[in-house]
């Protein structure tokens, strides 16, 4: 298991960013990496609520999948949330294969810093299956999407 930790500077104030971290629309804007859509099947940002979400490759002939040939879907459910400053989930992918399976972790915490927040987050207990380059590709590239969100005003693209 790795870990990836990423830090990220948004323009824009603690509590429009954590409103975003909890926006199941918004969610489904960022938080998937370029060449995939995002499907938030449920989302419930309470302590104890719900976490399941699929992304699927856009190329149709992906074969890199961890659920099937063109999906990742995980689910899990939120441990923390602290109001403008964190928000802890426990995820697993719905997977049969011993290489990608296992509880993650993911906590995002917020600070307020130059005129903005700084976000930091750690992606814990990542699996053997799953490169840790490509996690790190993944999140820094999700979290250049919540930055252009929150600075655009913070509300969601709805399609």
């Amino acid at each position: 298991m790795t870990s990836t930790r990423i830090g990220r500077h948004i323009a824009a104030p603690r509590g429009a960013v954590y409103r975003l971290l909890l926006d199941a629309d918004a969610v489904a804007t960022w938080m998937v990496p370029d060449g995939m859509s995002s499907e938030v099947l449920t989302f419930e940002p309470r302590e104890g609520g719900a976490v399941h979400i699929a992304l699927t490759y856009d190329d149709p002939a992906a074969t890199a999948g961890k659920t099937d040939a063109r999906t990742d879907s995980y689910r899990g459910r939120f441990v923390a949330l602290v109001p403008d400053e964190q928000v802890v989930q426990v995820v697993e992918f719905d997977t049969d294969d011993p290489q990608t399976r296992g509880e993650m972790r993911i906590v995002f915490t917020l600070a307020d810093a130059d005129g903005g927040t700084d976000l930091v987050a750690l992606h814990d207990g990542v699996p053997p299956g799953v490169a840790p380059e490509d996690n790190e590709l993944g999140w820094r590239i999700s979290l250049g999407k919540l930055a252009a969100l929150a600075e655009g005003g913070g509300e969601p693209a709805r399609p």
